[in-house]
């Protein structure tokens, strides 16, 4: 096959719309992947990511925007966990546990009770990246305008409270609003990813370049650019497997994604036994 020929998905106009809307996914899911892998926040990222199902579900009954009523669902879940870690009486895992078996539940009640429940499964599940329109790509582009602004925002807070939340309180880096301002911005990413992967892949996508990126990187601003550019390379791949294997585009991303994870790992450890390395890079700011 030539290289042509391999690339010709992409003179198609909703093949190149994809490729766009996948690429603006990744980016922030870069960003933001890469401080939910250093803080170790996947669980909450997987419950805000299955939270969104009760309000795409009654946004769907009602006729309503499919993703405005996600985004609703997903808000109010992350309003939920913070207003459980005020009252101090539960975990923060236990809390995200909690909240996220009930609103999980939630959604499976109201699609169980509505007779008229016709949307697809698995479009709310793995995505429809195929279908992203440039109205979508407008919206993921003020997403990813409004995300690194306040990672840019919350750097410094961010960083004392991954190495201590006690320094950051000593220094007056306000870490009770750092945390918040993460939990916000992993919503943001979840909720601008459920057109591309859906609920059930965003967080591969979310996670997988950022640990592929860590195996490799000592800065953290160095290694978002680096998984925003593995991610971005996921969705070019894997849109271009889906169209020549004829798999569902989403699932294709979020797989081509977490293969190149396991690659990263992979080298990272096939250096590291040859005496090139001895050791993983640190964290550093």
């Amino acid at each position: 096959m030539t290289f042509q020929a391999l690339v010709e998905p992409f003179s198609l106009a909703f093949v190149q719309r994809a490729l766009v809307g996948g690429a603006l996914v990744a980016v922030l899911c870069g960003v933001v992947g890469t401080w939910v892998v250093i803080r170790g926040m996947a669980f909450l990222g997987e419950a805000l990511a299955h939270g969104m199902l009760p309000g795409v579900a009654l946004a769907t009954v009602l006729g309503a925007p499919a993703l405005v009523g996600g985004a609703l669902s997903a808000v109010v879940m992350s309003l939920g966990i913070a207003a459980l870690q005020r009252r101090g009486s539960l975990s923060y895992d236990t809390s995200i546990g909690m909240l996220f078996v009930s609103m999980l539940a939630l959604g499976v009640i109201i699609i169980s009770h509505s007779g008229s429940f016709a949307t697809d499964a698995t479009s709310i599940l793995f995505g429809d990246i195929l279908a992203i329109t440039s109205v979508d790509i407008a919206l993921l582009a003020v997403a990813v305008v409004v995300g690194m602004t306040v990672a840019a925002g919350f750097h410094r807070s961010l960083v004392a409270l991954a190495l201590d939340p006690r320094i950051a309180s000593v220094l007056g880096l306000a870490p009770r609003a750092a945390q918040a301002a993460l939990v916000a911005l992993v919503t943001l990413a979840v909720v601008a990813s459920y057109q591309a992967v859906g609920s059930l892949l965003v967080v591969g996508l979310l996670l997988a370049p950022a640990v592929a990126a860590g195996q490799w990187t000592t800065r953290i601003p160095t290694r978002m650019v680096a998984a925003a550019s593995i991610g971005v390379l996921s969705v070019f791949v894997g849109l271009l497997i889906s169209w020549h294997a004829a798999t569902a585009a989403g699932a294709t991303v979020a797989a081509t994604a977490i293969a190149l994870s396991g690659l990263s790992v992979a080298a990272r450890a096939a250096t590291a036994s040859i005496g090139r390395t001895t050791s993983a890079p640190a964290l550093s700011v």
